[in-house]
């Protein structure tokens, strides 16, 4: 049986009240709905001639009408299905005001006027762009230049990423929300450029800057409620304005110059200064050993003295005699003179060349066994000794003149 033939689909054939009718077949329908919508609109059938149809009669236009409300129905009511993506949030409307928040997916709502709907992503990174526009070049001066605490201007830009994290919040609470991050950037970053240098800005602390401006513009956003969540922000660019900034090289210049200046006087002081405090310590210890040693010496005449005074005081002659002695053997002991007492000696005469020598290379001063003989005197004769002694030590003493 062909697709074609009318009565496809039918049992029988018979569109009689009696007989059993099976569902309608679409081409007949649709053959129909032709012949109504000619009629409607007064086209000429299929007999031809030249003459003018009949107009329509109500009922076909009653039932074109139907028709034509119902497909216009359908459409309408089919404008209400909307997509959500996986990464966003639908916000359906009723009258302009809240209604519901939708899931992805596929959704339906009311068709316009009655219902409306917003997508929100939630997933993409958006950006704002301040004191720029796309490249860094392009520089928008009412948004970058900006007043530093030590009264310096600098032309900053900066960039801040964001995500929407309530779209309820993005679509409602703020006219333009953009606009509001935008202007919250600008002020926060403007503030914490007030509280900090120049130099800081330019060379220092450009990550410490940025943090504490993420921070402030966070909270500016949530008192706000823009439903807003600060990803990064970024400073691009941060130098003096161009019209000064031949000068402000100068400046940076001169700084390095006086760096490095202070870094060579450092040098140079580390060198000298450890060297002047050696010889100044060894000139103090050098002093302190030359005062002990001084003080000692003094205090052993003085314990010397006093020893010789008390054997003065026991015998003053022999005492004086025996000084008198030891100084000659001192002075005579540092001369290349000998003397000789021809009288008490013999026809041999014995000269000591070896000790002659000796004393000849040295320095003068007396040895150890005069020193330790000076310290520790002889005690003294009594007084009562023989008068043979004392001739003797006389006649050494008039062979020694």
């Amino acid at each position: 049986m062909s697709l074609n033939d009318p009565n496809w689909g039918r049992q029988g054939g018979s569109r009689g009240p009696g007989g059993n009718q099976g569902p309608p077949d679409l081409d007949e329908l649709w053959r129909s709905f032709n012949r109504r919508l000619n009629d409607l609109f007064g086209r000429r059938g299929g007999g031809g001639g030249g003459e003018r149809p009949s107009p329509p009669s109500g009922r076909m236009l009653g039932g074109g009408a139907g028709v034509l409300v119902a497909l216009v129905l359908a459409v309408w009511l089919a404008s209400g299905f909307y997509i959500v993506d996986a990464a966003s949030r639908g916000v359906v409307l009723t009258f302009g005001k809240f209604d519901q928040e939708t899931e992805p997916g596929l959704r339906w709502r009311l068709p316009y006027p009655l219902q409306s709907h917003e997508i929100v992503n939630l997933a993409q990174v958006r950006t704002l762009e301040v004191g720029y526009r796309n490249i860094v070049r392009s520089k928008v001066l009412k948004e970058s230049l900006m007043l530093t605490d030590d009264e310096n201007i600098v032309d900053l830009q900066f960039a801040v990423q964001y995500v929407v994290t309530d779209a309820q919040a993005w679509l409602f609470n703020n006219r333009r929300p953009e606009e509001v991050a935008m202007q919250t950037a600008e002020t926060a970053m403007r503030e914490i450029i007030g509280k900090s240098k120049m130099d800081a800005i330019l060379y220092e602390s450009q990550d410490n800057i940025a943090n504490q401006a993420q921070v402030l513009m966070q909270q500016v956003l949530d008192r706000y409620r823009t439903g807003i969540a600060l990803s990064r922000v970024t400073i691009q660019n941060a130098q003096p304005p161009e019209q000064v900034q031949a000068a402000f090289d100068d400046a940076v210049k001169a700084g390095q110059d006086r760096e490095r200046q202070k870094n060579e006087g450092q040098a140079y002081a580390n060198d000298v200064i450890p060297r002047a405090r050696g010889n100044a310590a060894r000139l103090m210890e050098e002093a302190q050993g030359y005062k002990q040693r001084v003080i000692a010496n003094a205090e052993g005449e003085a314990s010397r003295f006093r020893q010789v005074l008390a054997e003065y005081t026991k015998a003053p002659a022999v005492t004086r005699e025996r000084i008198y002695i030891e100084t000659l053997q001192q002075i005579l002991s540092s001369t290349s003179k000998i003397l000789v007492d021809t009288k008490s000696s013999g026809n041999l005469l014995y000269l000591p060349l070896d000790k002659l020598m000796q004393q000849s290379g040295a320095t003068g001063a007396p040895s150890e066994a005069q020193a330790s003989q000076r310290a520790t005197p002889e005690p003294a004769q009594p007084a009562d000794a023989g008068p043979r002694s004392r001739e003797t030590l006389r006649e050494r003493e008039r062979g020694g003149r």
